[in-house]
């Protein structure tokens, strides 16, 4: 069982900010900087010092408090070698593969290109939880920004392919709500869907965060990654097709939805 502690808040209007805090080594990370003050705020309600930021992609909204936030802190900054003169402020880029340590713990870093192709999702095995930035949502995936869909579809595969199914995920934005009601108009039958729908609706009524989710609730929930379920092929008439052609239109039609 990790140790790790996790603290998730609202940054901006519907950024997640994530504070990791591992207790042997006090040391302290941040995934991403949507708001320095924000950030700087709940490291003071824990206590701890920050040590690491992780940055996942180059877009203002998960990195516009970053200078901010490395100025006051002295942290160091990990974030995607495709993106790291255009970011700035980074200390160490990483690509697909790379490892970095965080206390007792490594870090994993996946490149999962689609919403831009700089992105990178980082997992940490021992502690079992990735951070996958605005590429997995919750029952959705980023929008195609810069890339294709295969290629998105790709990184989708690469995903599930690595992470366990009981990989707590962490994901930028709290898109929950909406994906779930597409999700339903893609995957009608889908019952462990039409539950979690109404789960989500009563966190959101609560203002509860629907974070974090798990691999093994995206498998059964999230039509980004089930592109081959026989219902799902069925309801976008693409039965035979193959599984990046029917990803494609998945995300064509919550482009429209």
């Amino acid at each position: 069982m990790s140790d790790l502690e996790i603290r998730q808040f609202m940054c901006l209007n519907d950024n997640f900010g994530v504070l990791v805090y591992d207790p042997a080594s006090e040391a302290t990370l941040a995934v991403d900087v949507p708001d320095a003050e924000t950030v700087d705020g709940e490291l003071e309600k824990a206590g701890w010092t920050l040590s690491h930021i992780l940055i996942t992609h180059h877009h203002a909204d998960h990195v516009q408090g970053l200078k901010a936030l490395k100025d006051k802190t002295g942290a160091q900054v990990i974030g995607p070698v495709k993106s790291a003169a255009q970011i700035g402020d980074i200390d160490e880029s990483v690509d697909d593969g790379a490892t970095v340590s965080f206390g007792d713990y490594e870090i994993r870093c996946i490149a999962t290109p689609g919403h831009t192709l700089d992105q990178i999702s980082y997992w940490i095995p021992e502690g079992g939880v990735a951070f996958t930035g605005d590429t997995l949502f919750a029952m959705g995936c980023g929008r195609l920004f810069e890339s294709s869909p295969a290629i998105m579809w790709s990184s989708m595969q690469k995903l599930m392919n690595q992470l366990p199914p009981e990989t707590r995920i962490y994901c930028g934005h709290e898109y929950t709500f909406a994906n779930a009601r597409f999700a339903v108009s893609v995957d009608p039958a889908n019952s462990a869907l039409a539950d979690r729908l109404v789960e989500v609706e009563r966190l959101r009524a609560a203002d509860k965060p629907t974070l974090p989710t798990t691999m093994a609730l995206e498998l059964q929930t999230n039509p980004f990654l089930r592109v081959e379920d026989a219902g799902i092929r069925e309801t976008v008439g693409l039965v035979g097709a193959p599984a990046a052609e029917v990803f494609a239109e998945v995300r064509r039609r919550k482009d429209s939805f």
